[in-house]
């Protein structure tokens, strides 16, 4: 039982599976809503803050994979931009996990001028919200289905 809750951590971890997918697929696979939520949590955190602490690098990197590939820029990219223009970082970081991924809300917002710092508070408390969401409603709507079904 253990390797399905590294699937769930690995999941979290991975840009556009995350939280969003994992959570709900943990919970009906029946294993723990709380610990689905829990390593799912810390699965996206890590690779989040991974991103955001070695952010100049990264920003590097991708820059020159997209020179390499001739792209411009992307419909998500172009979405997170409107986004942080109306919004701004808070904005940002509460959409970001259901709109273009935490790890694209991270970047995109670092790229845009946000601080390390803050991109860090914001986007732990939506992560944090998300996961509640997430896993409450999926354990709700679950349970509510296996017991009238």
């Amino acid at each position: 039982m253990i390797y399905e809750y590294i699937l769930v951590f690995l999941g979290a971890a991975i840009p556009w599976f995350e939280i969003a997918l994992v959570i709900p697929l943990g919970i009906v696979w029946g294993l723990s809503p709380f610990w689905v939520m829990v390593v799912a949590f810390v699965g996206n955190m890590l690779t989040v803050l991974a991103l955001i602490i070695g952010f100049d690098r990264f920003k590097d990197w991708y820059n020159k994979r997209q020179e390499k590939k001739g792209k411009a820029k992307d419909k998500k990219s172009e979405r997170a931009k409107n986004i942080w223009n109306k919004y701004g970082l808070p904005g940002l970081a509460m959409l970001g996990p259901i709109l273009i991924g935490t790890h694209i809300a991270a970047f995109i917002g670092m790229t845009l001028g946000a601080t390390k710092k803050n991109t860090t508070v914001w986007l732990t408390i939506s992560i944090a919200v998300w996961t509640l969401a997430f896993g409450v409603l999926t354990a709700m709507g679950f349970d509510f289905f296996t017991r009238n079904l």
